[in-house]
């Protein structure tokens, strides 16, 4: 038997718990009567819809049979070849379809695809099985209810950056308590070394949705991103946020070293300067969040010999050669410049080559060339990045 004064009182109390819509609550309630129907009283293949009037005090059931013919569905005494196309169609199942000819002798204007309603009789008698199916869809409605909520709140904040604090970790990845939902941080998007333990509050990139998954993990988040730089110097910078002061281009490896250019688009203000802020108080709080990550802020230059030299700062190359056909550039520093020019382990070029989309090859102009049979070059083989935007 079922009791509506108490299925009303349930309704009542998710609707407030999980802040969820009345309607969707209800919904989920209806879609597990139905399941339930279908169990006790239902026949395989039947489509089984449920309507509940909290004040009539009474349920309805009925059954809905989509309209098809030739076209949109195959038979069972039908031999199709493989290759047939109407072998991918759907098996005729008289439980759930009515050929076009019958429709049209209960609904004159019936086309294929419609759906047509005949009522069932009412039943609220259901067995402890029954009930189980039943339990089991509401919960899983209401999940996917809470899912669709989340991902409505927080679609306004894509691309942008949200606070957190730590849940767990499981295997390298990482869940993040962010309000009303719970994120996940994949391994692949967090910093390299640094640990995230329970209860800690970061802030990180929020980059998408995965569908594909279930319950609170479809928020997805990155603190590895190069636009979470961007975002983190626009919370920190006004004239940045206002667009006063513009981040051009941005190379990274995260946690480790960056390099942005930046532009202003009122001359009276120093981009540079915004960035870093006074004393540096700007740019350090930003290389804090990212686990003590080595910001440079390169002035950008439209002109593209003047943007390379800068890029490889504190390098200080003597002469640039650049090739703008091949997007390659050739780097003639002096000796005690070479290892600046290079960086650890390649680095600093590497940065570099990535900010200004060039190929760079750097020349030591001190080489002995009867030693070295040429000149000694460095970074040739450099690949260019796709984070250089």
């Amino acid at each position: 038997m079922i009791d509506l004064k108490l299925l009303k009182k349930g309704l009542d109390e998710l609707t407030a718990e999980k802040n969820l819509p009345a309607a969707k609550v209800q919904d989920a309630m209806e879609r597990s009567l139905a399941a339930a129907y279908q169990k006790e009283y239902g026949e395989k293949g039947q489509i089984i819809k449920c309507h509940i009037d909290f004040e009539g005090g009474h349920t309805s059931f009925s059954q809905i049979k989509i309209v098809a013919d030739k076209s949109s569905v195959r038979f069972e005494d039908e031999e199709l070849a493989d290759n047939d196309e109407r072998a991918d169609l759907p098996r005729f199942n008289e439980e759930r379809h009515i050929l076009i000819d019958e429709a049209k002798l209960l609904k004159k204007n019936a086309a294929i695809g419609d759906e047509l309603v005949f009522p069932l009789d009412d039943k609220d008698d259901f067995g402890r099985i029954s009930l189980q199916t039943a339990k089991q869809v509401i919960i899983q409605a209401i999940r996917e209810a809470e899912r669709e909520q989340s991902n409505e709140e927080f679609k306004d904040k894509l691309n942008t950056i949200v606070s957190g604090v730590v849940e767990r970790v499981e295997r390298g990845v990482t869940f993040v308590d962010i309000g009303k939902a719970s994120a996940v941080l994949p391994f692949e998007e967090q910093i390299r070394g640094e640990r995230l333990m329970p209860g800690t509050r970061i802030k990180a990139y929020l980059y998408g949705f995965d569908d594909k998954e279930r319950g609170d993990m479809s928020i997805r988040l990155s603190r590895t991103h190069p636009n979470f730089l961007k975002e983190l110097f626009k919370l920190e910078s006004s004239e940045i946020a206002d667009g006063i002061v513009e981040i051009v281009h941005v190379a990274r490896e995260a946690g480790n070293r960056s390099k942005i250019a930046v532009k202003s688009n009122d001359p009276r203000i120093d981009p540079v300067g915004s960035c870093v802020g006074q004393r540096g108080t700007r740019i350090n709080a930003i290389s804090n969040e990212l686990h003590n990550e080595r910001i440079d802020v390169i002035l950008y230059s439209e002109d593209i010999s003047e943007f390379i030299k800068k890029s490889l700062s504190p390098a200080e190359p003597s002469e640039i050669k650049v090739f703008e056909e091949e997007k390659r550039a050739e780097i003639l520093v002096h000796e005690d410049e070479l290892s600046l020019a290079i960086g650890k382990g390649g680095q600093n070029v590497r940065l570099a080559a990535r900010l200004t989309g060039y190929k760079l090859d750097i020349i030591n102009m001190d080489a002995n060339d009867e030693e070295t049979g040429d000149r000694e070059t460095s970074g040739e083989d450099l690949l260019l990045g796709d984070d250089n935007n």
